[in-house]
C-alpha cells in the first residue's frame, strides 16, 4: 500500500524541534532535572506531574493510525485529541530510532547510525538486533542515557520490555540506567509499568517497548489481518495504561517508525546485479538505506552506476553530502566510517535487496522502513495526564 495523501513525500529529521531524541529530554524536565531540554513543551502541560511512563510501540508511524483506527479507538482518539507529530531518527529504523530515544541524541552523536553497520577496520557487518556483547556497548554507543541522567538526579528509572532482550548489546546501548523488568505481552507489559509508576513516592520514570505492531508489518504487511489484530492489542494496552494512570503521573506514546508495503515489482537485487557490485566491498544498512563501502578509488564510479541503474527509484549520494545535509546530526570523526561511502536512499515504495549479502527472510518482508517518506519517519507522540 502506498498510505494516505502525502506519505511518500520526503520528511527531514527535526533533531531539537520535534523529534524522537527530544521526548525523554522534555520528561526529564518535567520531573524537574536539572539542565534538561523541553524543546516539547511538556512542563507546561504536565505542570505538577511527578511521575512518567513512556512507551514506545515499534511501527506505530503517525500515517498508520488511520489505519488502525477500525481495530484501535483508543489509540484514534488519544492521536485526535492528545496527539502531535514528531520526526524520527534517520535512518527511521529500529536500533537507530531506540538509542536516539534513550540518548536523547542525533544518531551521529551516539554511533548507532542504520539497522546494520560495517565495523570500521574490518569487512564484519555488526547487525544490532543480534548484537550481543562484540563491540562491547559503552564503547560503540559510548553517550550517557538519559536513564542514566534521570537516575543520577534521583528519579526512580524502570524499564520494561521483553526477557529476551534484557542485557543485550542494543539494550545497554539504548537503556543503561535504571531496573529492568522483563514482560511478555500487552497485559504483561501493562501490569509491569503501572506498579513500576505506581511504587515509591518521589520522581518516576518508567520507559516501556511494545515491538509486535512492527513485527506483523513486516512479515505479512500494513492493514493484514495480523497487524489488525496486534493495532487492536496496541488499543488494548493503551487503554490500561491510561486507565491505570496514578493522579500524579503522565503516559507518553510515541514510535520509532512507520512502514509502507514494497511491491514485489519495485525490488532490486544487488547480489543478482554485475553492475552493481562492481566496485563494493562490503553493504550495510538495509533495503530502504543502503550503505556501500566501495574498494580504493572506485567511490564515483559506484555512484554513476548507480545512479545510472537505479534512476528515479533512489537517490545515490555520497557520505559527505549526507552529513552535510543534516540527515544524522554532527558526526563526529570517530563515527564517520560507520555510514557506507555511498549511501542509497529509495524514493516512494522501492527498495534494494541483497539476496546473498543478508539473511534471506530480509528479501521475503512485505513491510520496510528506514528512508524518508512520511509514512517511515512521521511519528505520534500522544500526552496523557492522569
Amino acid at each position: 500500500m502506498s498510505g494516505p495523501p502525502g506519505s511518500l513525500e520526503i520528511v527531514a529529521p527535526r533533531y531539537g524541534e520535534a523529534s524522537l531524541a527530544d521526548v525523554l529530554p522534555a520528561a526529564l524536565a518535567v520531573l524537574g532535572v536539572p539542565g534538561a531540554a523541553d524543546t516539547l513543551g511538556l512542563s507546561t502541560t504536565l505542570d505538577g506531574v511527578r511521575r512518567v511512563a513512556v512507551l514506545l510501540v515499534d511501527g506505530l508511524g503517525w500515517h498508520q493510525i488511520p489505519t488502525a483506527a477500525p481495530y484501535a479507538p483508543t489509540l484514534a482518539g488519544l492521536a485526535a485529541t492528545a496527539g502531535r507529530p514528531l520526526t524520527s531518527a534517520f535512518p527511521s529504523t529500529t536500533p537507530t530510532s531506540l538509542v536516539t530515544l534513550g540518548t536523547g541524541t542525533a544518531p551521529g552523536a551516539h554511533g548507532v547510525l542504520g539497522f546494520t553497520l560495517r565495523i570500521p577496520g574490518t569487512d564484519r557487518v555488526l547487525n544490532h538486533v543480534e548484537w550481543a556483547a562484540d563491540p562491547e556497548p559503552t564503547r560503540w554507543q559510548p553517550v550517557p542515557t538519559q536513564l542514566q541522567r534521570a537516575q543520577a538526579a534521583g528519579v526512580a528509572v524502570t524499564v520494561v520490555s521483553r526477557p529476551e532482550f534484557g542485557g543485550s548489546g542494543l539494550t545497554v546501548a539504548a537503556n543503561r540506567g535504571g531496573d529492568y523488568r522483563g514482560a511478555t505481552g500487552v497485559d504483561a507489559l501493562a501490569g509491569q509499568m503501572l506498579t513500576a509508576l505506581a511504587a515509591g513516592s518521589g520522581p518516576t520514570l518508567v520507559s516501556g517497548y511494545h515491538p509486535d505492531l512492527d513485527r506483523h508489518g513486516h512479515l505479512t504487511g500494513v492493514d493484514s489481518v495480523p497487524w489488525r489484530t496486534a493495532a487492536a492489542d496496541v488499543d488494548r494496552l493503551l487503554a490500561r495504561l491510561v486507565d491505570g494512570l496514578p493522579p500524579d503521573a503522565a503516559l507518553l506514546v510515541t514510535a520509532d517508525h512507520g512502514q509502507l508495503d514494497i511491491p514485489a515489482g519495485h525490488r532490486v537485487d544487488l547480489d543478482t546485479d554485475a553492475r552493481l557490485r562492481a566496485g563494493v566491498a562490503v553493504v550495510a544498512g538495509e533495503p530502504r538505506v543502503r550503505y556501500l563501502h566501495v574498494e580504493p578509488g572506485a567511490r564515483d564510479d559506484v555512484v554513476a552506476t548507480w545512479s545510472t541503474v537505479l534512476g528515479d527509484t533512489a537517490r545515490v549520494r555520497t557520505r559527505e553530502e549526507m552529513v552535510a545535509d543534516g540527515w544524522f546530526g554532527p558526526v563526529p570523526e570517530e563515527h564517520l566510517a560507520r555510514i557506507g561511502d555511498v549511501v542509497v536512499v529509495s524514493n516512494g515504495t522501492h527498495a534494494v535487496l541483497a539476496s546473498r549479502s543478508e539473511p534471506p527472510m530480509a528479501s521475503r518482508l512485505v513491510a520496510y522502513h528506514g528512508a524518508d517518506t512520511a509514512a517511515e519517519m512521521t511519528i505520534p507522540l500522544l500526552v496523557v495526564r492522569g
